[in-house]
């Protein structure tokens, strides 16, 4: 094999790959033989059709693309481990000759590694974040948690309130005339929730039990029944049932049930400590954010469209495989959500190109800061590792390989690089807004 490369625009480069005559004669009697028992011939049992017979019947090419397919993927990635250059994205390839006793060329058009030029990384400004805790937001908590644990009673003597959950009777007309789908029976709903069209929930409010209730509302103009988008509607519903959460009373029991603590006092004391625990966690990410945020705006690299696009599939391919975890294809996700492929890799573009640009400017600080990880921080991953999988140390190790351990120090040198960026980063309270009406 033997491998030409040629630098293009923007970071692109050409691989002209070249396989010898008689690896691609090799491919195409490989070919043949697992073909020739598909391929009728007049006179010659099925699999004893010699070779050269089939390609005078059916032309000299009729195993090339089979032969073609055997070796690209083994020639490619010989010459990947032969270029020096750097490929951040899947090749674009392209056969430019094939003709048995003639070496196989192709080409792989590929996208490689930017050059990044950092501009300011140290002592970058950003805002500083608020991470006290109200009381209003203990509050808060402290409501879900009642609401949790609420127990659900029958009510009978009031009408409709907001938050009740009902049963329900309903069926629309559109020109009072009932369109499909617009009927159900018994049908539980949470009034507030938000489930139904745009009003309809509101317009239950101080329905009473066994009266019937119309309820009038417009179909949204992007509703997903375009017969009904955009029209207006009567539902003729029946409430049949009435259920309301009972919230417990706000004391020490209630404390003492939903928590570890005996009194309402130390629960919420426990309460606001967790919360301002996730306010000091999410002021970290929020920093680590905008310093990188702050380094990608001063730097200078000029990306790919095809390093993009990898990394766009590769998001996509990993939600896939997370829906699949679940009982869920891609294909059934996209009947849910009216998306298809396409209009996924637009969606996920502008996160792909946010995760390129901030792994290439943290590598260029590890390089320009000369941040290294040790052995002892790979050895304390791989415990974390270990743990996780419930698997021993030496089998994680085995299994990641040497390719695997160099991956593993690269990431541990980022996020170094993370740290040594946010730590050398000067906070700035945000300015409020009379501040900002006195500057």
């Amino acid at each position: 094999m033997s491998l030409q490369i040629e630098k293009l625009e923007k970071n692109m480069a050409k691989l002209t790959i070249e396989v010898s005559a008689e690896e691609l004669e090799q491919a195409i009697e490989k070919a043949y033989q697992k073909n020739k028992n598909k391929i009728n011939v007049p006179g010659f049992r099925k699999g004893k059709v010699p070779r050269k017979m089939i390609e005078k019947m059916y032309g000299a090419a009729i195993f090339y693309e089979d032969a073609a397919n055997e070796l690209i993927p083994t020639a490619y990635e010989k010459a990947l481990a032969e270029c020096e250059e750097e490929i951040v994205s899947s090749p674009k390839i392209d056969v430019t000759q094939i003709e048995a006793g003639k070496p196989f060329i192709f080409t792989a058009e590929v996208a490689l590694k930017p050059e990044v030029t950092l501009g300011k990384y140290k002592g970058v400004k950003v805002d500083k974040q608020d991470v006290e805790v109200t009381d209003e937001e203990v509050d808060a908590q402290i409501q879900k948690e009642r609401e949790n644990s609420a127990r659900t009673i029958t009510v009978e003597d009031r009408a409709v309130l907001d938050g009740d959950i009902v049963t329900l009777d309903y069926e629309g007309f559109v020109d009072e005339v009932a369109f499909e789908g617009g009927k159900g029976t018994d049908y539980p709903l949470t009034i507030g929730s938000g489930s139904f069209i745009p009003g309809f929930e509101e317009q239950l409010v101080g329905a009473e039990i066994g009266k019937e209730t119309e309820v009038k509302v417009t179909f949204p103009e992007e509703y997903h029944a375009a017969d009904l988008a955009g029209k207006e509607a009567v539902f003729k519903c029946l409430v049949k049932e009435i259920k309301a959460k009972e919230l417990p009373e706000l004391d020490d029991e209630f404390a003492s049930e939903v928590s570890a603590f005996d009194t309402l006092a130390e629960y919420r004391e426990d309460v606001k400590k967790g919360l301002a625990q996730q306010k000091e966690e999410q002021a970290k990410r929020v920093k680590e954010d905008a310093v990188i945020e702050a380094i990608i705006a001063d730097a200078q690299m000029d990306i790919p469209d095809a390093m993009v696009e990898t990394q766009q599939r590769q998001m996509i391919d990993d939600f896939a495989q997370r829906l699949q975890m679940q009982g869920m294809s891609l294909d059934q996700y996209f009947q849910f959500t009216g998306l298809d492929a396409a209009k996924m890799m637009d969606q996920v573009k502008p996160q792909a190109l946010s995760r390129i640009q901030s792994r290439l400017v943290l590598e260029a600080v590890v390089k320009a800061e000369n941040i290294e990880a040790t052995e002892e921080d790979f050895d304390a991953e791989v415990k974390k590792m270990a743990e996780m999988y419930q698997m021993e140390e030496d089998k994680v190790r085995e299994t990641l390989g040497e390719n695997g351990k160099k991956q593993i120090m690269q990431d541990l040198a980022v996020t170094k690089a993370v740290e040594f960026v946010v730590a050398n980063a000067k906070e700035a309270a945000k300015k409020t807004a009379k501040a900002k009406d006195k500057e």
